[in-house]
């Protein structure tokens, strides 16, 4: 007898192997010589009893094929072993008839033509047709305009604590200390400020001085007490 090769994982299940057993050897689904069928799955699950472990309900058909076997053996019995194997072929015949009604249900699905027709043109009603409460709908309100709020420019009280101080220009300070100086050739380093109202005026008064030391308009003497003007690199 040709042992097979398959692999149990390739069953669905006891009755599977059971048909693919009886199409393999042309056995009679009518009429199943159970001893014959017996010794093919016994054979069967030795073969691939040393691949993997054998499911339970595999043996267990097992015990059931060997359990109508005894029993059609013994005289008094026979009624009872035809009335099992009679069980057995009705189950191997329903289970036959479904993969049968499976195999020609995935015929048709794949030979099925496939349509697909253009989406239909729905028109839209863009009427408002729901009613809601005064309340939701002046709390909707209150959320929108708290939205529109937040995208609105800031107000200028968000920037008082960036343009609240005053801004000197270093050119204002230039002039106003040149206009001291025609006056008054000479002056103390301290007297140079003594006219600041506050930093930014004492600040940009600073770095007008340096712009005129650098242009060599004024000089500080040694000890940094005085400051002299020079007309001369004025006209220059």
């Amino acid at each position: 007898m040709e042992r097979p090769t398959f692999k149990i994982t390739e069953f669905e299940g006891p009755l599977d192997l059971l048909l693919y057993l009886i199409s393999k050897h042309k056995l009679n689904i009518y009429d199943i010589e159970i001893s014959v069928l017996l010794t093919q799955y016994m054979d069967f699950l030795q073969i691939t009893g040393g691949d993997m472990e054998i499911a339970s309900e595999f043996l267990e058909m097992a015990a059931r094929l060997v359990h109508i076997k005894t029993v059609m053996l013994l005289p008094k019995h026979e009624e009872e072993g035809g009335a099992l194997k009679d069980e057995l072929t009705g189950q191997l015949m329903e289970y036959q008839a479904c993969q049968e009604l499976a195999a020609r249900l995935r015929g048709m699905m794949e030979q099925a033509p496939r349509f697909v027709r253009r989406p239909e043109e729905i028109e839209i009603d863009k009427s408002y047709t729901l009613t809601h409460s005064p309340a939701l709908l002046l709390g909707c309100y209150l959320a929108a305009m708290g939205k529109v709020k937040r995208r609105l420019p800031p107000p200028p009280s968000a920037f008082s604590n960036i343009v609240a101080r005053r801004v000197v220009s270093v050119a204002s300070r230039i002039i106003h200390l040149l206009k001291r100086f025609y006056k008054t050739p000479v002056l103390s380093l301290t007297s140079v400020f003594e006219d600041g109202r506050d930093r930014p005026e004492l600040v940009a008064t600073f770095m007008a001085l340096l712009e005129l030391i650098r242009g060599g308009t004024v000089s500080v003497s040694e000890d940094g007490d005085r400051v002299t003007f020079h007309k001369r690199a004025v006209k220059q």
